[in-house]
């Protein structure tokens, strides 16, 4: 094999790409967890696993999860993100080489993959005085012991899809948003009730409110806290499944004005915008008004920075696919959203 060639293999239950040297044993110290969405497999990302390590021979280590898979997708976040953070400790121990770990996920996947390192999540050792210097790096929060770096989010309902025109092919019309709170559960399972907030574990607010906090032994904020950069690619149009708003964490007012990208090498990313961390300390998960509950639910994320890429497929054949395009499920049908997987790899943080 040529020093740079990508070879895959089957480990921990998952199937991982990474670059490897002429001795099949590659040099990334650099874990990237792709994780897929509802209905989806880890067949999704392959082509951006593909041009991740073609982009980053032996500086990354892909691994594509394999837990979470069609119907089991339909288990809950809760569930899911259990399995996730199990199959990544797997990976782990099967890597000792590894020092970083980064996290692509889309749709629902983003979700899970919030969960997961709620799980992961390592609190920064409190006594220092006996570290050396080699091992300064151990003072510091890890996600699995490892260095956490990028958190990137492909169209994620982060603040779920329960009406107010979350979910586009509702078309907004109220009756429609009200009759899909009664039936979601029925189609999505326990997945549906987390996106629409309506579960009510054990008289819990919905967990999706619960993951804007540490929640007992699920850091979920302190995790996405101690990742270098979080990320949000965001379809502005034609994702009939996942709206802008719940996608790129922002209330109406606040969506911005976007123009045509003059970026040929990015001709669909339409707006960038960084999102400094708003400081409120207050607690958001004793108010049960659930008319309230996507303003608590932006307002809980906005406590950490976030860097919001906008992306239309406006011009494009395959706009009314965009929820699939922003992550080029299938290469043949999805081409145009290649330019967004190479603007994740640019601007990744290695």
């Amino acid at each position: 094999m040529k020093h740079g060639d990508i070879c895959s293999s089957e480990a921990a239950g998952g199937a991982n790409i990474y670059s490897s040297d002429e001795s099949n044993v590659s040099s990334a110290d650099h874990l990237v967890v792709m994780v897929n969405g509802i209905l989806g497999s880890s067949a999704d990302w392959k082509f951006a696993a593909e041009q991740f390590v073609k982009s980053l021979p032996d500086r990354v280590f892909v691994h594509r999860s394999e837990r979470n898979a069609a119907s089991q997708t339909l288990d809950g976040v809760d569930v899911m993100g259990e399995r996730l953070s199990q199959e990544v400790l797997e990976v782990i121990k099967q890597k000792p080489n590894l020092r970083k770990i980064s996290f692509v996920a889309h749709s629902v996947g983003g979700l899970v993959a919030r969960y997961a390192i709620g799980r992961l999540y390592r609190p920064p050792r409190e006594n220092t005085e006996d570290l050396s210097v080699e091992n300064c790096e151990e003072a510091k929060a890890t996600i699995g012991g490892l260095i956490p770096m990028n958190f990137i989010a492909v169209a994620t309902p982060h603040l779920g899809s329960r009406g107010n025109r979350q979910v586009p092919f509702l078309f907004g019309v109220s009756a429609l948003e009200k009759a899909a709170v009664l039936v979601i559960h029925w189609i999505f399972r326990r997945t549906g009730r987390h996106l629409f907030l309506t579960d009510n574990d054990e008289g819990k607010p919905p967990l999706l409110k619960r993951m804007l906090e540490d929640d007992g032994d699920c850091y979920f904020m302190s995790a996405l806290r101690s990742f270098h950069r979080r990320v949000t690619y965001s379809n502005v149009g034609y994702d009939h499944i996942v709206g802008w708003r719940t996608s790129s964490i922002r209330r109406n007012t606040e969506l911005p004005k976007w123009e045509d990208s003059v970026n040929e090498k990015y001709p669909h990313v339409v707006y960038e915008e960084r999102c400094k961390a708003c400081d409120l300390d207050q607690d958001l998960t004793n108010n049960n008004d659930t008319n309230d509950v996507e303003e608590e639910l932006v307002t809980g994320l906005s406590r950490v920075s976030w860097e919001k890429v906008d992306v239309s497929f406006h011009n494009s054949r395959s706009r009314f696919a965009a929820h699939s395009v922003i992550q080029v499920k299938d290469h043949n049908l999805h081409t145009d959203g290649a330019d967004v997987i190479q603007h994740m790899i640019d601007h990744f943080c290695l």
